[in-house]
């Protein structure tokens, strides 16, 4: 059996680590692992398939070794600077970060969605925003059938979406220390901030889920309006999502679109109190669907909660999904 050359970038970070956990989890066969970091982190030693890879310091001259694809989630200025260098030594880039996820040439992929756009690449593959990635596993059932017109997303991110400083200061809070990573206190708080605000009112989060929606569907003509808040929960992202559909629906046919759906879960009984948690859905992979019901202020409008690990599908498992794809259309034997 075939066995690939991976590097991790950004290893000993939160969801590096989860990358390295999804990979050894999803069995894909690794020959050699390149973990691979800062110069602080530099000389660690992490433990993969029951082995021991020290992590090496992140060069320009890291790539320049026989590596197949590479999973990047180090930041976007990191991004920024050593993609172009990894691709342009032969290596496949799978970039969480949001640095490409906008260039044309660029593709933006949920695998179950359009990971058939995965193989267009130029050496640079964008993960989408984790927020984004539950969100169209839920939509693209709906579009494909009836079209969609409008979606208006409230989100409710969990802490470790900011990574290890956004965790700390919900666990500190919660001791009654003071906040050091957020702009206020987010123990038993909701902030609805995340990443900055840009000059038309907006937080550059919500519209990465615009942008990146309408990309993902390919429909430039979705309207689509977001707000997104940092709730005191540490994994799992939940969402309000809000759809005008184009064509009328019945609401059973809508569940129903979920119930053999890949990577989707239905969880939608509310007189036994059965619809999705963030404490339900931690540590796994999949998206769940429930609360679908009719929004009776339009005329063909649903109104449903999407929750999933922000962490695995949102982050590190859709990561390793798009490698995985590549590697069963036989992309890395060209």
């Amino acid at each position: 059996m075939r066995k690939y050359n991976v590097a991790v970038v950004g290893a000993t970070g939160v969801v590096g680590r989860k990358m390295l956990q999804v990979l050894e989890e999803r069995k894909i066969p690794v020959e050699n692992l390149y973990p691979m970091a800062s110069k602080r982190s530099a000389g660690k030693t992490i433990e993969f398939d029951n082995r021991k890879w020290v992590v090496e310091e992140l060069t320009e001259k890291s790539f320049e070794k026989d590596i197949d694809f590479a999973l990047f989630s180090a930041g976007g200025s990191t991004s920024l600077q050593f993609s172009p260098i990894a691709a342009k030594c032969g290596v496949t880039v799978i970039d969480n970060s949001s640095a490409f996820r906008m260039y044309d040439n660029v593709p933006l992929i949920v695998p179950e969605i359009n990971g058939d756009v995965a193989l267009t690449n130029e050496g640079i593959i964008s993960n989408p925003n984790c927020s984004t990635i539950q969100a169209v596993m839920a939509l693209k059932p709906i579009y494909d059938k009836y079209g969609i017109k409008r979606i208006i997303y409230s989100t409710y991110q969990a802490v470790s979406g900011s990574g290890r400083g956004g965790i700390l200061d919900l666990e500190n809070g919660i001791k009654g220390e003071e906040n050091t990573f957020y702009p206020k206190p987010i123990a038993y708080n909701v902030l609805p901030h995340i990443d900055s605000f840009l000059e038309n009112g907006y937080t550059k989060e919500e519209m990465k889920m615009v942008n990146e929606t309408k990309k993902i569907l390919g429909d430039d003509t979705l309207k689509i309006t977001a707000t997104t808040v940092r709730v005191p929960v540490l994994y799992s992202h939940s969402e309000s999502v809000n759809i005008e559909t184009i064509r009328p629906f019945e609401i059973e046919d809508i569940k129903n679109l979920y119930k053999d759906a890949p990577g989707l879960v239905l969880m939608d009984d509310p007189e036994n109190n059965v619809y999705p948690t963030p404490r339900l859905t931690c540590d796994t992979d999949e998206v769940y669907v429930g609360r679908i019901r009719r929004d009776f202020s339009v005329e063909n409008g649903i109104n449903m909660w999407v929750v999933a690990d922000n962490l695995r599908k949102g982050a590190a498992t859709n990561a390793v999904q798009i490698a995985e794809y590549l590697i069963s259309k036989g992309y890395f034997d060209k």
